[in-house]
């Protein structure tokens, strides 16, 4: 019933992360060197067509598998197993109180009798699973579990796209939970190690962006909002004719005409800092908090001229475009300009391949 190789598996053999988005497929894998210290030893994204993947359901398979097989070649790796991610919208988590010092076989029991109670579907039709999160603040003496469960025709699809491309699913996470263990690793150079420091952190996607407050490890708040890059991409087309696929490409390879700047990129940068205000008045008003201390941006569009400045003038607070790859030994077989201009992007592939040292 329980599928141990689901959600939460450990895994220190080398791994593949790799993060499908409705725009592109990213993928980071890291290493240790001796001193312990992180190494990003590979990074590559392949663009997908729109309407490949659409709210994180594979519409097309072979297409989508062939741009894995791509990216997985134009990163020179020989690894084979990879953590990949379901969106949270294919999961239920709930996180529960049991006795601890109970054992696996227990606490196996445990977890699918209370996943009876959360879950609507039948547990024949899921793949669930589960992990010891620690010790229960609020009751001595317990523990707090946290189980997953999604439906497994959801899971089977992400495994079937790495059988598709010679690869093995060895572990499937979710998303904001791989975006968050990356983020985290950034949060401790913050004052004091980022303890008790309040994070917004927005992942502007080609479709979507999502927000998550975390302090302290804890989700307060989380939120998506339609909209996101690929309505700059539809302004470019408007403004100047061309079509969906020369506006991507040009957008990505800085090719457009002068008056870009102004006619174009500064509105469209103005009403997304504009979408990361509303959402955090949405927070402020529906939770006690009225501040937050850093918003984090990363996504294809965090890095866009004069972003961070907007935020920054819109909120009153301050903000920062997120490189996952801070404070690690860059490979040798990283082209460090590229890596360097679109690492906002593979903020989620590298918390799924840091999963490789989660012991």
């Amino acid at each position: 019933m329980i599928s141990a190789g689901s959600l939460f598996s450990r895994q220190s053999a080398p791994l593949l992360g790799i993060d499908i988005s409705s725009s592109s497929v990213k993928l980071v894998e890291l290493g240790r060197d001796k001193a312990g210290g992180l190494v990003l030893e590979r990074c590559a994204i392949e663009p997908l067509e729109r309407g490949w993947i659409t709210d994180g359901n594979i519409e097309k398979f072979d297409e989508v598998a062939e741009a894995l097989r791509r990216v997985v070649k134009k990163s020179g790796t020989r690894t084979k197993n990879v953590a990949l991610a379901l969106p949270p919208s294919a999961v239920i988590t709930k996180k529960i109180t049991l006795p601890a010092g109970m054992t696996d076989q227990e606490l196996e029991v445990q977890v699918e009798s209370e996943a009876n109670q959360y879950i609507p579907f039948s547990l024949d039709e899921v793949s669930l699973d589960f992990c010891v999160m620690g010790p229960s603040k609020n009751s001595p003496g317990d523990v707090e579990v946290l189980i997953a469960a999604s439906r497994r025709e959801k899971v089977q699809d992400r495994q079937g796209l790495a059988e598709a491309a010679g690869l093995k699913a060895a572990i499937i996470d979710i998303e904001s939970h791989a975006s968050r263990l990356a983020a985290s690793r950034l949060m401790e150079a913050f004052p004091n190690k980022g303890v008790d420091t309040m994070v917004a952190l927005f992942e502007v996607g080609a479709l979507t962006t999502s927000m998550q407050v975390i302090r302290n490890d804890e989700v307060l708040y989380d939120r998506d909002q339609a909209f996101g890059g690929a309505q700059l991409s539809q302004l470019i087309v408007r403004q100047y004719g061309f079509s969906a696929e020369e506006a991507e490409s040009k957008k990505r390879n800085g090719d457009l005409p002068d008056d870009y700047s102004t006619a174009v990129l500064r509105p469209f940068v103005e009403s997304l800092s504009q979408e990361i205000g509303r959402a955090l008045q949405f927070f402020f008003t529906s939770t006690p908090h009225n501040r937050v201390d850093h918003i984090m941006l990363a996504g294809g569009s965090a890095p866009l001229p004069g972003l961070i400045e907007a935020v920054t003038q819109h909120t009153g607070f301050p903000c920062s475009v997120v490189n996952p790859f801070d404070g690690m030994e860059i490979g040798s077989s990283v082209r460090m300009k590229k890596m360097v201009r679109e690492a906002p992007s593979y903020l989620t592939s590298c918390g799924l391949a840091m999963r490789r040292f989660l012991q």
